[in-house]
C-alpha cells in the first residue's frame, strides 16, 4: 500500500497548490503567472540536476517527455485559465471526469467494452455534475450544458483530454523507456521553463503586455506554489511507477473534494455543500471506472 500513501500525499499537495494559485490568480493573468511558476520551478529543481543517472537519457526518451511537456503546458495554461475566471468549487471538480471521458472515448473509437462498474462509474459522474452546475431541476436535463455557459468550461474540457494523454505518457516514460522519476521531473521542468518563456514572449511582444513586477508577497506565494507543484508532481509519478495509473489517478483525483471544501470555504464560494456533495459523487465516480 505504498504507493496510496504516495498517491494521497500527491492529491493533498495538489488540493493546496489548486488554493495558492487561486489566490494569486486574483491579481495576476493566467499565462504570466504560469510563466513565473515555470521560473520558480525550474531553479528549485536545479538540485536534481546533479543526481540524475544521466546513462538513461537517450534521443527517443528525452523526445518523448518534450512532447509530454507540451501537453502539459497546454493542460497547465488551461487550468490557469478556466481557475482564474470560475469559482475553484466549479473548476476543479470538472477535471476528475477525466476517466468518465476515457471510457467513453474507448468505447466509441476502439470498441471496448464497458463492464456494469464502469458504467455505474460513469452515472456517478454524470450525477455530480449535474449537481454541482444545477442551479433547478430544469438545468437537470441538460447535462452537457456545463461546457456551453462560458468558453472557460471549455478551457476544462481541453485539459481532460491533454491530461488523459499525459498520464498515459508518465506510464511510457517510466516503465517503456526507463526514465527515472527524478529525471523526468527534472527535464520536465526544464522543458516548461522554456516552453512558457516562448508562448509567454510571443503575447508579450503581440499584445504589448506591460513589463512583469513582482512585490514581495508575490515572490513569496510564487515559491510556496512551486514547491507544493513539485511536491505533488514528484509524488505523483513515484506512484505511477509503483501502481497502475488508473489506480494513481483514482486516489489524485480526491484533490478535488479537498480543495473544493478549503478553498470554497476560504474564498467564500455559495453553495458549497452542493458542490461538496457533487465532489462525493464526482470522485466516487472516478475511482468505480478506475478500480481494478
Amino acid at each position: 500500500m505504498t504507493w496510496f500513501f504516495i498517491a494521497l500525499s500527491s492529491a493533498i499537495l495538489s488540493a493546496f497548490a489548486a488554493i495558492t494559485q487561486k489566490k494569486i490568480l486574483f491579481n495576476r493573468g493566467a499565462l504570466e503567472f504560469s510563466f513565473l511558476l515555470s521560473i520558480a520551478n525550474l531553479l528549485l529543481s536545479i538540485p536534481f540536476f546533479f543526481v540524475i543517472n544521466y546513462s538513461h537519457l537517450n534521443t527517443i526518451n528525452m523526445t518523448v517527455l518534450l512532447v509530454k511537456s507540451i501537453i502539459g503546458v497546454g493542460a497547465f495554461l488551461c487550468v490557469m485559465t478556466a481557475l482564474k475566471n470560475l469559482n475553484i468549487s466549479s473548476a476543479l471538480p470538472l477535471l476528475a471526469l477525466t476517466p468518465g471521458f476515457v471510457a467513453v472515448f474507448a468505447f466509441l473509437l476502439l470498441g471496448e467494452s464497458i463492464k456494469n462498474i464502469e458504467i455505474l462509474g460513469l452515472v456517478f459522474l454524470i450525477a455530480g455534475s449535474y449537481i454541482l452546475e444545477s442551479k433547478s431541476i430544469k438545468d437537470i436535463l441538460f447535462p452537457l450544458d456545463i461546457f456551453k455557459k462560458s468558453k472557460y468550461y471549455r478551457y476544462i474540457l481541453l485539459a481532460l483530454l491533454l491530461f488523459t494523454a499525459s498520464s498515459v505518457m508518465d506510464k511510457l516514460l517510466l516503465i517503456r523507456l526507463n526514465i527515472t522519476p527524478l529525471a523526468l521531473i527534472a527535464i520536465q521542468h526544464f522543458y516548461f521553463a522554456v516552453l512558457f518563456a516562448v508562448v509567454y514572449l510571443f503575447y508579450a511582444l503581440k499584445l504589448k503586455l506591460p513589463k512583469i513586477s513582482l512585490k514581495g508577497n508575490d515572490i513569496w506565494w510564487i515559491i510556496l506554489i512551486s514547491i507544493l507543484t513539485i511536491g505533488y508532481r514528484y509524488t505523483q509519478v513515484v506512484a505511477v511507477s509503483i501502481a497502475s495509473v488508473a489506480l494513481v489517478l483514482a486516489v489524485k483525483r480526491t484533490s478535488v473534494f479537498w480543495a473544493t471544501i478549503i478553498g470554497g470555504k476560504i474564498f467564500n464560494e455559495e453553495n458549497l455543500l452542493r458542490k461538496t456533495l457533487a465532489v462525493l459523487f464526482i470522485v466516487a465516480g472516478t475511482i468505480l471506472i478506475l478500480r481494478d
